[in-house]
């Protein structure tokens, strides 16, 4: 088990030009190059070990892949071929419940694992619509858990209200939908990550996105790719929190997805009094641009209970915002945190109190009153963003945090970039 030490900061200014490539974005941009039938290019994709497996995932699937250090091309097989072994998905929740999606209406037999954290997350918001259109999965817990054994199978259109606002739901119901046979229609309590639909549109398929999404079945293969994927916005905001609490500091992310389903956490720092400013450069497959954050004095309280799904996987590090701004702050409606790589709600708030911040949990969030962050000792429960959160919070008192080896899978030079800011060490 690996071990990270964070001392506090001084005041810094940095500009953040070496952001991990989008993980959401790159995980899609593998998968989605099978729905062609010409190579796809895809320039500065993610090389962490979830989006590699998914990569090798696509490898298995029969695609030819070429990397030449900058640039991906990835072939697809004139057939999908049924792998002679199980797929492995890491640690991404992503990639396997979109792949569930995706396979579910191909010939064949599919087995999709993960490791000893993925395989305890829950699936069945997945699995349960699918196997209502005709998909035939199982696995442990009726489905439940992984390894998931996928047998595919024509599947039939559908008019699906979802109950929750989930990009991987509604991610893996229209793969479903593209391989269906008829138009499908799928509603959500309000709108999730929409990197799916417009990067599938950019493709060509025909998805229509209002109150209700509209998909219609591919008559033929998809345009192929040619993407460069931005920089991520959800881990250029561990940074966006540290200039926001550390008293004159500023940061630049740099070449960022502007898409306003993924900076709404940006929205939340600035109206907790953060100075944040946005450039955008260009808008093809996603709007891109510059991030500016600079430290605008104490933060103030903050309640967090719309648009959660635009902000969900940000939580973790605002928390370490709304514990030192001046009074109590109070996250409703985001039950989702229970079922990420850990019980996110439960994993904050011991830490938070580790801290001596004080702090409770209910069923659907929490509530933080805002104080001083005390030198403490962190167990990540092998999540990265609660890894990477508690490491910002380390900025303001020496941090210590167990288990890190999540870090690298998910985000690979943060420790570095880290080490920008103050001193870090890690050892075994």
């Amino acid at each position: 088990m690996k071990w990270l030490k964070v001392a506090r900061a001084k005041p810094f200014e940095f500009v953040c030009d070496q952001i991990a490539s989008d993980k959401s974005i790159s995980h899609r941009c593998a998968m989605f190059s099978l729905l062609s039938d010409r190579p796809s290019h895809i320039r500065n994709y993610l090389r962490a070990e979830d989006t590699l497996n998914t990569l090798e995932i696509v490898k298995q699937l029969g695609a030819e892949v070429e990397d030449d250090g900058d640039k991906l091309t990835i072939t697809p097989p004139q057939k999908l071929k049924e792998p002679d072994n199980v797929l492995d998905c890491g640690n991404s929740g992503t990639a396997m419940r979109l792949f569930c999606g995706f396979l579910s209406a191909l010939p064949g037999h599919y087995v999709l694992t993960g490791d000893k954290y993925l395989r305890r997350r829950p699936m069945k918001r997945v699995t349960k619509p699918l196997t209502q259109i005709g998909a035939k999965i199982d696995g442990r817990e009726d489905g439940n858990l992984a390894p998931l054994s996928i047998r595919g199978e024509k599947l039939r259109s559908f008019q699906y209200e979802s109950s929750i606002a989930s990009a991987q739901v509604k991610s893996a119901m229209i793969l479903a939908a593209l391989r269906a046979d008829g138009i499908s229609t799928y509603r959500e309590p309000e709108l999730s990550r929409d990197h799916t639909e417009r990067m599938l549109r950019g493709m060509g398929a025909n998805i229509e996105s209002w109150d209700t999404i509209t998909i219609e079945p591919m008559r033929t293969p998809l345009e192929p790719l040619d993407i460069t994927v931005p920089a991520d916005p959800s881990s250029g905001f561990f940074f966006a929190v540290a200039a926001a609490i550390v008293p004159g500091s500023r940061v630049v992310i740099k070449d960022v997805t502007l898409n306003p389903t993924r900076i709404e956490a940006y929205q939340v720092l600035k109206k907790m009094g953060a100075k944040v400013e946005l450039e955008q450069k260009e808008d093809r497959y996603e709007p891109i641009g510059d991030i500016t954050i600079t430290y605008n004095g104490p933060l103030q309280a903050v309640e967090v209970s719309e648009r959660i799904s635009w902000l969900i996987d940000e939580l973790p590090a605002l928390s370490i915002a709304m514990a030192v701004a001046e009074g109590e702050s109070v996250v409703k409606n985001a039950e989702e945190l229970r079922v990420k790589e850990s019980d996110r709600i439960s994993s904050v708030i011991h830490g938070l109190k580790a801290c001596g911040i004080t702090c409770s949990e209910t069923d659907d969030g929490y509530r933080i009153q805002g104080g001083v962050i005390q030198s403490a000792e962190i167990d990540s429960y092998g999540d990265h963003r609660i890894a990477m959160s508690f490491a910002i919070a380390g900025l303001l008192a020496d941090m210590t945090i167990k288990d890190i080896d999540c870090i690298e899978t998910s985000f690979p030079n943060f420790i570095e970039l880290l080490g920008r800011l103050t001193e870090v060490a890690t050892w075994r």
